[in-house]
């Protein structure tokens, strides 16, 4: 008994829907950017700079315990988590107002507040200002970089048109992201950016999907509009775009609970990015390639003649729109 909560041969206009799809978009793309312009983020310890220090305890390390004690020294903020083994920790503290003195004198207060519960200090670094704006600068490079390469490889898959269209919907699912990290002013570090690259993997995998059955079923149904074949194709993989989509979420809330607060920024905008990602490859990708002028000649032109004989035969079995 295979479970199917999407029933079977369902038939909805997601493409006609693109009239209320695409306004949206744009509203929620120029509201991420205006938060984004008007509040900008809250960035972290990683882009701001501050001080790094990696301890090894007695035994496995007490990170709740470690944390109290350093959130109570008034230090600003303060990240403390696990860094490889079970005894190593890895402290972060932002940095502080003035000179190098007076971070010197906070690391100074930190591990007299520490005391016993260190057994060994293997690192103490001060992150200044330069290297989180370096770390900004590779954080932008690496999502734009991403995105190109998806371009460049939809393209040579399939046809440009479906690199238009993929990368529309990808930029969309970037920039609300980082809309969203605006608005609620949950901290951006470089755990945001490795979740914003994730998402795009998981965006761009779902679309290729429903590509790939766009491709096939205007090979195959010859005799339908494009917009009818383009409702096929994502009806006809509706299923597993839900399927994928459910079970990731419920993956994503349990870690969004349980996960602690190290992971939690990480976890809620995975959980905004499978919302928002489902949600562009079947209203945002699919209805772009209408208005891109996409070509079936252009996709049979590298079949044989038995091929072609073979999808000729099959399209006089080609649905109707209801």
């Amino acid at each position: 008994m295979r479970l199917s909560i999407v029933p079977a041969n369902t038939n909805f206009d997601f493409v006609g829907r693109r009239k209320l799809a695409y306004p949206l978009s744009a509203l929620l793309v120029i509201l991420s950017i205006g938060a984004f312009l008007v509040q900008g983020l809250n960035f972290g310890i990683d882009f701001r700079g501050g001080i790094l220090i990696e301890i090894k305890t007695e035994g496995p390390a007490n990170v709740a315990q470690l944390r109290d004690t350093v959130s109570g020294l008034d230090l600003g903020e303060v990240q403390v988590q696990e860094f490889g083994a079970a005894d190593d920790v890895l402290i972060r503290i932002q940095q502080q107002d003035g000179e190098e003195s007076e971070q010197v004198a906070a690391i100074d207060i930190l591990k007299t507040a520490l005391g016993d519960q260190v057994a060994e200090y293997r690192r103490t670094e001060f992150v200044g200002p330069t290297v989180g704006a370096e770390l900004i600068s590779s954080a932008i490079w690496a999502v734009v970089l991403a995105i190109g390469a998806i371009l460049i490889y939809i393209w040579f898959r399939f046809e440009w048109q479906f690199g238009v269209g993929a990368v529309v919907a990808l930029t969309h699912d970037v920039i609300t992201t980082i809309g969203l990290f605006a608005f609620t002013q949950l901290e951006f570090n470089l755990a945001t950016v490795a979740a914003i690259l994730t998402i795009a993997g998981y965006s761009i995998n779902d679309t290729v999907v429903i590509y790939d059955r766009v491709r096939e079923e205007l090979r195959r149904y010859k005799k339908l509009d494009m917009s009818s074949v383009l409702n096929l194709a994502v009806n006809r993989t509706l299923s597993r775009t839900f399927m994928t989509s459910v079970t990731t979420l419920i993956a994503l809330v349990a870690l969004a609970i349980f996960g602690g607060t190290i992971i939690r920024d990480f976890a809620y905008a995975m959980i905004w990015g499978v919302i928002i990602g489902t949600y562009s490859s079947v209203f945002i990708a699919v209805p772009v390639l209408l208005g891109l002028n996409l070509s079936r000649e252009s996709l049979t032109s590298g079949l044989d003649e038995s091929e072609q004989a073979e999808q000729d035969a099959s399209a006089e079995d080609a649905p109707t729109d209801k």
